[in-house]
């Protein structure tokens, strides 16, 4: 896999500045990128060999999730034909159960609709899986594809935490979208996710996009802080995934 290296100049540092003026002005309103922190990795995936993330699960294809909220069912197509690490994980977390019970710990709505993040075991926003065979908490590579590359970019922020613009993803942040939530580091994804409940290009390039919301979104747009994830469960594509 090619990680692609980006280049700076004179119209990115002037991208860079109005963006940054940006996320000053939304942190000002609770509406952060720190919307997505979780707890600082101890062994991210970066600083291991590369031959490692082959070991993750891994969707070659696409498959269909439905989540249970509030009673009703939220149906998710994932997408691991452009994502295939980040569908991965998230369809082998469903497999096994693990977001069974889980909370939403972070809901944003105003001052307009941003997003609802949840799947973290500790409810607090600094948790992740711990796999069950290692005993060690699971981490994956940020993986964005962009358009035109055959392959995603991997281990690397393409956007704002790089001082750019968004760029031309192929899995963009348009509503309904789910991605998965981490901290500064970029390979410090785990298990936690989040919705998006509008339009947020600003945060293409720098969270990875795996799927979208394809029937259902008034049941996300109906999740408050404390809903529970009831069920989640593949119901279509489960052969794609692989361990």
């Amino acid at each position: 896999m090619n990680i692609k290296i980006q280049r700076w100049d004179a119209k990115d540092g002037c991208r860079a500045i109005a963006g940054l003026l940006f996320i000053i002005l939304i942190s000002t309103v609770g509406v952060g990128c720190t919307t997505f922190a979780t707890d600082t990795p101890q062994s991210p995936i970066a600083a291991e060999p590369s031959s490692q993330k082959m070991t993750l699960p891994r969707l070659e294809g696409k498959a269909t999730v439905e989540i249970f909220v509030n009673g009703s069912p939220i149906i998710i197509e994932l997408n691991g034909e452009e994502a295939p690490i980040t569908a991965g994980n998230f369809a082998d977390l469903v497999q096994r159960g693990f977001y069974n019970g889980l909370t939403f710990h972070r809901v944003v709505k105003q001052p307009n609709p941003f997003v609802a993040q949840g799947g973290d075991p500790k409810g607090d926003g600094t948790g992740g899986f711990i796999n069950p065979e290692t005993k060690q908490r699971r981490y994956i590579p940020l993986e964005i594809k962009l358009e035109g590359d055959a392959e995603p970019t991997y281990s690397t922020a393409l956007a704002m935490q790089a001082g750019k613009s968004a760029p031309p993803v192929v899995l963009k942040h348009t509503r309904g979208a789910i991605a998965m939530a981490r901290s500064q580091a970029p390979d410090s994804a785990s298990s936690q996710f989040y919705f998006a409940l509008s339009d947020v290009a600003f945060l293409d390039g720098d969270y990875a996009v795996f799927g979208y919301v394809t029937s259902g979104m008034k049941v996300v747009d109906g999740i408050n802080m404390g809903d529970t994830i009831e069920s989640a469960k593949i119901i279509a594509g489960e052969e794609n995934l692989k361990k």
